[in-house]
């Protein structure tokens, strides 16, 4: 439970907080999972915050009522990155307002001045219910909460109130109970065991040497695992959402008559003049294979020169409500004319669509106006539209005849498989071998200085879009060619036809090899090493 160098495990823990904040660049926080940290006043949450994040961020006073407001830090174990939320002390007692007033231990008249003495007992008396309401916010944005407890001081009424209420709102949740101030090891599960009572495991730390921390962490690290493991299997189960569609192009690209193809009923308006269409209209459908979706069918996007210049406000609006069905949509159906050249608006268009994350594939409508048409044609055709809309190389194309019907279901189905691409997680032993054999085939080049990059391993951070952070020596030793192909070796190894994914780099020194968990490549490199000492011996 206590090693001898768990101190220094502790103090190891604060350098990786420190060099994460040097990284060029980071996992956006929206990206990383929550784990709040909770208890009654004066536990040592606020060091048990500093501990984790690597940095003083916290005032640590021994003195109820400091901590006021949500801090948030971002912490890293092993391979896992989490932001850390320090709240303040939940009180769950009631008490009056002077009693409010000697546990906060605030003095009445230190900055108040001038003001009528039950003003202030009234400002200080909801100071605690404001506290609350900030750690009920964090225990709410929150996968893991660590709730918190004064070893020393034994069991108090406000542990097993804060304990029947974490039972009672939040057993959803993954809980651990840290037992604080245990800074001695043979006393630290003594101390500890007298918290059994609370109806959680016991965890004795002490946040002022790090004692215990690195066993803390470990099991903050297994509780994210196992929540996002249950949350992917929520969302492959999740059987009442429907995605949605959204069928974008320049106006008059025939979009109405490939949303009334497909519902097989006239939702809109069909004309050949342009911006017939007015509103974003959504229509639910069912494809051939039976899955459902929702189609929305928007008013042709034009150039904003073109919207000022025909002076029309409902077409303003119009278009404004295209992109915001682009940024609604779980998969954009981007249509093209067969006959009409690709235009610059038509790249805008790609462009946002690559940029708002969303899976796309591209219609040519009006196939049945190609003259001639064969496999060559539709080859040479292919090749012409992947060389203009760059940014959406990786969209499948579905060639169609709307007015007629002609091939309009195989846009339901394209649609499908692109939202199963951009749904699926790799796991990391097969997104490591992917790696490792694209670095084998072509190696980071070495800069005019002689340095080479090197990529430890690589994690899947999120879906829809799949996101991957690559773990480097160096991020600015990756130049952009070889990022693209790093994206290109994915794309062919692991598929993910249809959707965008991003790719982030963030540095990490290689001497860092004391953090635990270090990655399958960077595993088999100090395994390299071994037998190499092996054989000089």
């Amino acid at each position: 439970m206590f090693p001898e160098d768990e101190t220094i495990e502790g103090k190891e823990t604060r350098r990786k907080g420190k060099r994460l904040a040097k990284n060029t660049q980071q996992i956006p926080e929206h990206l990383l999972q929550r784990v709040a940290i909770v208890g009654r006043p004066n536990v040592g949450k606020s060091a048990l915050f500093n501990r984790l994040v690597g940095e003083n961020r916290a005032i640590v006073v021994d003195e109820p009522g400091v901590t006021r407001d949500r801090l948030y830090g971002r912490s890293y174990w092993g391979d896992q990155e989490f932001v850390v939320v320090d709240t303040g002390g939940v009180m769950t007692v009631s008490k009056s307002p002077s009693g409010v007033m000697e546990e906060l231990n605030v003095s009445t008249t230190i900055g108040m001045e001038g003001i009528p003495l039950s003003s202030r007992e009234a400002a200080i008396a909801r100071m605690p219910s404001m506290i609350e309401k900030q750690a009920t916010a964090a225990v709410d944005e929150s996968a893991v909460i660590i709730f918190v407890v004064d070893g020393q001081a034994g069991p108090s009424g406000a542990d097993v109130e804060i304990a029947d209420w974490l039972r009672k709102y939040y057993s959803h949740k993954y809980i651990i109970l840290a037992v604080n101030k245990c800074e001695s090891p043979r006393k630290g599960l003594m101390q500890a065991s007298e918290f059994w009572s609370l109806g959680f495991t016991p965890i004795p730390i002490s946040a002022l040497s790090g004692t215990g921390t690195g066993e803390l962490l470990d099991l903050v690290c297994s509780g994210l695992i196992k929540l996002e493991i249950m949350e992917n299997i929520e969302e492959e189960e999740e059987e009442n959402y429907i995605p949605a569609i959204a069928i974008i192009g320049r106006p008059n690209v025939g979009k109405s008559s490939i949303l009334n193809a497909l519902v097989r009923e006239d939702r809109t308006i069909v004309s050949p003049v342009s911006g017939t269409t007015r509103d974003a209209i959504d229509a639910e459908f069912t494809g051939p294979d039976g899955e459902k979706f929702r189609l929305i069918d928007t008013a042709g996007i034009r150039k904003k020169s073109s919207v000022a210049s025909s002076g029309s406000t409902t077409e303003a609006m119009s278009v404004n409500r295209a992109f915001r069905a682009i940024r609604r949509s779980d998969v954009v159906a981007l249509v093209i004319e067969a006959m009409a050249c690709i235009t610059e608006q038509d790249l805008k268009i790609a462009e946002r669509i690559e940029r708002e994350g969303k899976g796309c594939l591209v219609v040519v409508n009006k196939w049945d106006t190609i003259p001639n048409k064969n496999q060559e044609t539709a080859a040479h055709y292919e090749d012409d539209v992947r060389e203009k809309l760059r940014s959406l190389k990786w969209a499948p194309i579905v060639y169609s005849t709307a007015i007629t019907g002609h091939s309009v279901d195989n846009i339901v189905v394209a649609a499908a498989t692109v939202q199963k691409e951009r749904s699926r997680r790799l796991s990391t032993a097969i997104l490591n071998q992917v790696i490792r054999e694209a670095v084998a085939f072509k190696s980071p080049p070495r800069t005019r200085g002689g340095k080479r990059g090197r990529v430890y391993y690589c994690t899947q951070a999120a879906i829809r879009p799949p996101t991957f952070v690559f773990f480097v020596n160096d991020a600015k030793l990756f130049s952009d060619t070889y990022r693209r192909y790093m994206e290109k070796q994915l794309r062919t190894d692991a598929g993910f036809a249809g959707t965008p994914i991003r790719l982030l780099w963030r540095s990490r020194k290689r001497s860092d090899k004391n953090g635990g968990g270090g990655g399958t490549m960077r595993m088999a490199g100090l395994t390299r090493q071994r037998n190499l000492a092996t054989k000089r011996t």
